[in-house]
């Protein structure tokens, strides 16, 4: 989990970074601001982190279902920046505010699916088995 905090942490700081630095006029934007951003990274990692071992315990498929699980929150997780797009704020700003959850997605997913492969208990080695 420690993992995947970080590495999407790092991904938001630096997306921001870029995003300012390809569009100046984005610097200072509320939504860039690491107390606003942090939060809410860390909440939905852990939700990611809470869910994986569920969806390993629930389906055959794993990895194929815990993908299309993460696209659909995903594009959940625009729907307030295009409100916010709607509302008036700054185009190039909701763009990267978009591009960091992607990226959190993809940290999370793979963070997730290679350091905490699925694996199905075993039985007991004196179990007769079925």
């Amino acid at each position: 989990m420690l993992i995947a905090v970080a590495g999407s942490l790092a991904a938001d700081r630096i997306l921001v970074a870029i995003g300012t630095s390809l569009f100046p006029l984005t610097k200072g934007y509320v939504h860039f601001r690491f107390s606003d951003y942090g939060k809410l990274t860390v909440v939905g990692v852990i939700g990611a982190c809470l869910a994986w071992p569920i969806v390993v315990r629930i389906s055959s498929s794993p990895r194929w279902l815990f993908v299309r699980l993460a696209t659909l929150v995903t594009l959940f997780l625009w729907l307030p920046d295009l409100w916010i797009l709607w509302k008036g704020q700054p185009v190039r700003a909701v763009l990267v505010l978009i591009v960091m959850h992607l990226a959190i997605a993809l940290v999370t997913y793979s963070v997730l699916v290679h350091l905490a492969p699925a694996r199905r208990p075993s039985l007991p080695r004196d179990h007769p088995g079925p």
